[in-house]
């Protein structure tokens, strides 16, 4: 049974422009409430039980607002802010020995989506990730996902835009075991001078470890501009 969840909340959320110099883009407003807790209150509801967020910029007001929240949260700083793979890094002793689930902190979705995660987890005990996947014309503008019944045989991260030949695009949550954290420790800064957290998913296939796909099949946004956050909103 999965239990844990690790949320990536340290990024300034520059796509978002002015509305996040005064407050991070997880605090921001969903119908009357924190986009962050809209996401917690799903994983919640999908029986996760403690929450690790990884903050970075204005963390202390994400820290602030979660300080008391109904379940136990604790919270790690990330510094500097140099990618989703130190990001998660940072979950490690949280984490233990345990399977746990990650989230990016724009990334919206609902409770079944995790429960979906945890099923595949159960039922492929070798399978060492589950990476959630949409079906989109063209994942240019993420992680490019490429699979065989199921199995993930190839990853690229940010393809040129037109370049894939498959329409799997990453979603923004992941189920892992904890073996990620050995390549999560072994990664080198990328071309955009970053520790990505698709560099471990290369790695690990390249091992041949066992990674899945979790396809989306109900609602799902990236809010990631000023017109998601109205969409989500509306």
């Amino acid at each position: 049974m999965v239990e844990r969840a690790v949320l990536l909340a340290a990024g300034r959320g520059t796509r978002m422009g002015a509305i996040t110099h005064e407050i991070p883009k997880p605090l921001l407003p969903v119908r009357g409430k924190p986009l962050m807790e809209h996401i917690m209150e799903r994983l919640a509801e999908a029986g996760i039980r403690r929450f690790l967020i990884v903050v970075g910029f204005q963390g202390e007001l994400i820290e602030r607002h979660f300080a008391n929240w109904r379940l136990p949260v604790e919270f790690r700083v990330q510094e500097p802010v140099d990618g989703t793979g130190s990001a998660a890094a940072l979950a490690k002793e949280f984490a233990g020995d345990e399977p746990f689930l990650l989230n990016f902190g724009d990334c919206l979705c609902e409770a079944s989506e995790y429960v979906r995660i945890r099923s595949i987890l159960a039922d492929h005990p070798a399978a060492v990730a589950v990476l959630a996947a949409k079906d989109i014309e063209d994942p240019w503008q993420g992680a490019a996902i490429y699979e065989e019944a199921g199995r993930i045989t190839r990853i690229i991260e940010k393809p040129p835009k037109g370049t894939s030949t498959t329409r799997w695009g990453s979603a923004g949550f992941y189920g892992f075991r904890p073996v990620i954290f050995d390549y999560l420790a072994k990664l080198t800064p990328s071309v955009r001078n970053e520790y990505e957290i698709t560099s471990a998913f290369e790695m690990m296939l390249a091992d041949d470890l066992e990674l899945r796909i979790s396809p989306v099949e109900g609602d799902w946004r990236d809010v990631g501009r000023p017109e998601d956050l109205a969409a989500v909103n509306r």
